[in-house]
């Protein structure tokens, strides 16, 4: 052959395979969760109190989502509903599963198909880093459920630093693809941060979805002593600490998005970023202007901070005003990478894009629906309206445009919009299921989640 030919060859190699990182390549999905993360600890979320730069570019890129929300207070029962675009309840995973490696119960029921496992058989490389929380049975692993490579912890929480490996949660050793390492990192966080812009970097020549699940903010508040120096004039200790961990998280973050800079992904990347669920005011988070915190299905419980940034696809530094749900991931990726939705069960799941684009006006949810603590805490919003049902209490109606704190009960101001709210709560809860198994939450007595005498209340539940 020619030089001439082989120059020509060369070049139309060269070009297809632009071709195939540039435009013709599906997006990249960067899925960013936080952990107990108050509502307005964020620069972009107008908080003041802990700087976030990297986050707040991030929202600066894409979109904010005011009335964003997760599908449960807590943690475990929200991924669920993260992962699969399917409320929780559906499919019985309510609680918190036990750490128990034996039980092949306690987790995200194996009916549920996730949303890795139908990226990664549609050509994208797939990556877990961070908190697991939805299964400790080898079944239930994350290598089972659709991600390729995965590092990080199984159970439902870990120490930051100067841990023991052992086999208690909080200190269980990190694994890699399913295989226990002896790593004790620095800082937890700082090393999912790596981890992250690692996966980033490794795989810039193919379409790839990484689910990162930040462990920070959650408790045990451990932030690196230097750290929380910066956060000296914060006297109360718990918030000193807690605002320190929001930070090293940002950092981290910043880590990720400097991967995708750097390797020239950031326009072609779809990125999200919420918090699981609401603050929980005891551990020192500030949830603003809402009321009740994490556990709660009151505004402080499941609204969250929540971007969505696509910078090819999305205007940059806007905000979207209608309310969105973290189920509305799992129909916006697929969407995204041009693969269609599962038609085999009843799913929740919205695809946002034509929504955040502004080609659709109108709201992409008539309603939104949670449940948590065996029925005993439900809610409903529907346009600005949201009726809260608890356990030996009337209904109560808040307007929230007007009301944001929830401090204003409607009900009997306006009976005519409880009682339709009621009839939808109603008619929605006859599609639920009875939790599946026990979880870690029945252990405490009052009836709140994480309470409420729940392990008694299921086994009647069971035995109906």
């Amino acid at each position: 052959m020619s030089y001439r030919a082989l120059l020509l060859v060369f070049v139309l190699q060269t070009f297809s395979e632009l071709h195939v990182l540039g435009e013709g390549m599906p997006p990249n999905i960067l899925l960013i969760v936080s952990d107990d993360q108050g509502y307005v600890d964020a620069g972009f979320q107008g908080g003041t109190d802990v700087p976030t730069p990297h986050l707040d570019r991030l929202a600066a890129s894409g979109v904010r989502c005011t009335n964003g929300y997760v599908s449960h207070p807590f943690c475990s029962p929200t991924r669920a509903g993260l992962l699969t675009g399917r409320y929780q309840a559906r499919f019985g995973h309510e609680y918190n599963p036990v750490y128990d490696p034996l039980d092949k119960t306690e987790g995200l029921p194996l009916t549920e198909r996730l949303l890795p496992q139908y990226l990664q058989s549609n050509g994208y490389q797939t990556g877990w880093v961070g908190k697991w929380h939805l299964g400790a049975s080898p079944e239930h692993s994350p290598w089972q459920r659709g991600f390729a490579e995965a590092y990080g912890f199984i159970g439902g929480g870990h120490a930051f630093i100067d841990w023991l490996p052992n086999e208690r949660q909080y200190t269980l050793p990190l694994t890699r693809a399913g295989v226990p390492t002896d790593d004790v990192p620095p800082h937890l966080t700082q090393a999912f941060g790596e981890e992250a812009a690692a996966f980033v970097k490794r795989n810039q020549s193919q379409p790839w979805f990484l689910f990162l699940a930040f462990n920070a903010p959650h408790t045990p508040h451990q932030p690196t002593a230097a750290r929380e120096q910066q956060f000296a004039h914060v006297e109360d200790e718990k918030r000193r600490k807690y605002l320190a961990q929001v930070s090293l998280m940002d950092d981290a973050i910043g880590q990720v998005m400097s991967a995708l800079a750097e390797s020239n992904q950031s326009t072609r990347t779809l990125v999200y970023f919420l918090s699981d669920n609401g603050g929980p005011v005891k551990n020192g988070t500030d949830n603003g202007p809402l009321r009740g915190q994490k556990g709660d299905v009151y505004e402080g419980g499941v609204r969250v901070p929540f971007i969505v940034s696509w910078p090819e696809k999305l205007k940059a530094s806007s905000t979207y005003e209608f309310p969105v749900s973290s189920l509305d991931v799992m129909a916006t990726s697929l969407a995204a990478a041009g693969i269609s939705m599962p038609t085999d069960k009843k799913y929740d799941s919205v695809n946002l894009l034509p929504y955040l684009t502004g080609q659709i006006s109108s709201a992409p949810h008539s309603t939104l629906f949670w449940r948590a603590a065996l029925g005993k805490a439900l809610a409903v919003r529907t346009g600005p309206w949201k009726l809260v049902r608890l356990s030996n209490t009337p209904d109560a109606l808040y307007h929230l445009d007007n009301d944001l704190s929830e401090s204003s009960d409607l009900a009997n101001k306006h009976p005519d919009i409880a009682l339709r709210l009621a009839s939808e709560l109603e008619g929605w809860t006859k599609d639920l299921i009875d939790p599946v198994f026990l979880g870690s939450s029945a252990k405490s007595e009052d009836w709140g989640p994480g309470g409420a005498n729940q392990k008694n209340n299921l086994k009647k539940s069971k035995s109906k």
